[in-house]
């Protein structure tokens, strides 16, 4: 709900508090004193446009307009501001949003959200969703033909989960026969070329690492004369007539002849002579296995030659590394496969979209029975106002246009009306004049009041050109939607202002408008006013007490009794 409006320095206003009970507040006074000034400073806040009749006050820097808002949990509000990563203080489900417009003499405006600086834009989604503005400038909400299709889903509690899983299947059918048709058409396009790549590089059969091993390979055998010089001449410097292992064999024999007695301090001695020679036997037995795989073939030297640079030639000509050249490989026969089994593929999937076409069809269509079902019923609902609201020329119609599919289903949904009788029907705010607007938007919320989200309803002489019987209707249509949602008007009408939970005047001195909250007293005397004009007579009085009495929720429910 709205709890708070804080206006400073807007047009007559000076300063202005207002603090707003749930149920049905009503802004009362005299035509110029400053009452609409305060809904436009509220939808100024909001999101609205400055300039035009909310600007700043004259002698003032600038002017600003302050809404606090204390929405239920889960409101939509809460997610968008927890998308935008604005925190409400208190959390989500006691927390207060603070919107908050400051308007420059030049026009500019700045925006606040629970004081963070944010864009215009974002005040305008959150104005929309925790306000809803009906008078004769109204575009959001109901007569926001965007609105019309979630508001009879509301209405006729009509899901539509199944049509939105259903139209997500379709969705990625469709995207995978088109990615099919795209790649058989690049396949084909370069047909030729595909299965001669898959030839060639399926002839080479590339493996990852299979350069480097070649490179090795092929500088050890172009270097394999002098390597095996070299290896052969240290094999002999270990194992030949003067080798090492010959004079360690002589150091030991001399150490196994000494006498007895010697031998236990030369122990370590041995043992490393030992050591030493079997370290040395061992280098030369491996010196020994690599001359006999060291490959002096110049033929196979040759051939490894040819590979390597068939390698090198394939990488250059695809662009690619030569590891990479298996991935190459892979994308090739992908190609050639497509194009020679693309037919089939394209067929599963054709099938596929059919499949899930159908699929669709049937949950939209049965969405869209229901949907036909709750358009009658809220026809019904809408048209059982009109009389009362001296609407009774008009007619309404819930229009359902096929569209093509979405994830809402299969037609467009659109409120309309007629306000004269043979005329054809049009959308809200084309058709309906300033009063009729109102009404019209009356008659619609009390028929979804039990359908449409939270939001506080700010209604601008909703009575306007209307008195007596109608008037009275109109009121008790206002006091009845304030049970469920906050209402906030002005009106002239006293039949209405004697239903308001809580009232404001709205009073101009000059060039300053002030607001005051009224007492039962006040309130009964500002009644009194509106029905008899400057001077309050006794009758006045008495018919004001009256209304007020039988306005009262606790009068009509023992009447009801």
């Amino acid at each position: 709900m709205l709890a708070a409006l804080t206006v400073r320095d807007i047009v007559l206003i000076e300063s202005a508090a207002l603090e707003f009970a749930p149920g049905l507040n009503v802004l009362t006074g005299e035509t110029g004193a400053g009452k609409s000034i305060l809904l436009d400073a509220l939808g100024l806040a909001a999101g609205g446009r400055g300039g035009g009749r909310a600007s700043v006050r004259p002698g003032a820097a600038q002017g600003s307009a302050t809404a606090v808002f204390e929405p239920p949990p889960k409101h939509p509000a809460l997610a968008l501001l927890s998308e935008q990563g604005i925190l409400v203080e208190g959390g989500p489900a006691e927390g207060e949003v603070v919107l908050r417009r400051i308007l420059a003499a030049d026009g500019r405006t700045r925006g606040f959200v629970n004081d963070q600086p944010v864009g215009v834009g974002l005040l305008k989604d959150l104005g929309g969703v925790l306000l809803e503005v009906h008078g004769q400038a109204d575009d959001r909400g109901l007569f926001d033909t965007a609105t019309h299709r979630a508001l009879l889903d509301a209405f006729g509690g009509t899901g539509t989960a199944e049509v939105a899983a259903a139209f997500a299947e379709l969705d990625r059918a469709r995207k995978a026969e088109a990615d099919l048709k795209r790649m058989a058409a690049e396949a084909a396009a370069d047909a030729d070329y595909v299965r001669a790549a898959y030839d060639e590089l399926s002839a080479l059969a590339p493996e990852a690492g299979e350069e480097a091993s070649l490179a090795s390979e092929r500088a050890l055998m172009m270097n394999a004369s002098r390597i095996a010089e070299d290896v052969q001449a240290a094999s002999d410097a270990l194992g030949g007539e003067r080798g090492a292992e010959a004079s360690l064999a002589v150091a030991l024999k001399r150490l196994s002849r000494m006498d007895q007695a010697a031998r236990p301090g030369l122990a370590g001695a041995e043992a490393a002579l030992e050591q030493a020679f079997a370290n040395a036997e061992e280098a030369r037995r491996e010196l020994d296995v690599f001359l006999s795989r060291l490959e002096l073939d110049p033929a196979v030297l040759e051939r490894k030659e040819e590979r390597l640079f068939a390698l090198r030639a394939a990488a250059r000509k695809y662009g690619v590394e030569s590891d990479r050249l298996p991935e190459v490989l892979e994308k090739f026969q992908a190609k050639r496969d497509a194009v020679e089994t693309g037919g089939a593929g394209l067929k599963a999937a054709a099938q596929a979209v059919a499949a899930a076409l159908g699929a669709y069809k049937a949950t939209a269509v049965k969405l869209s029975g229901a949907r036909a079902e709750a358009a009658r019923k809220l026809e019904a609902a809408v048209a059982k106002e009109f009389a009362p609201l001296k609407l009774g020329h008009a007619r309404f119609r819930v229009s359902l246009v096929p569209q093509e599919e979405s994830a809402a289903g299969a037609e467009r949904v659109a409120f309309e009306i007629a306000t004269v009788e043979g005329a054809a029907f049009g959308s809200l705010a084309k058709i309906a004049s300033g009063g009729e607007l109102a009404r019209f938007s009356l008659a619609l919320k009390v028929a979804l009041s039990e359908a449409a989200p939270p939001a506080a309803l700010v209604f601008d002489e909703v009575d306007r050109g209307v008195g007596g019987a109608v008037a009275d209707a109109v009121g008790e249509r206002l006091q009845r939607l304030a049970r469920s949602t906050q209402v906030l008007l002005v009106t002239h009408s006293p039949q209405v202002a004697a239903r308001a939970a809580r009232h404001f005047r709205i009073t101009r001195k000059g060039d300053k408008t002030k607001v005051e909250m009224l007492d039962d007293e006040a309130r009964m005397e500002e009644v009194a006013r509106m029905l008899s004009g400057a001077a309050v007579t006794e009758e006045a009085r008495a018919a004001a007490r009256r209304l007020i009495d039988e306005a009262a929720p606790q009068k009509k429910a023992r009447k009801r009794a």
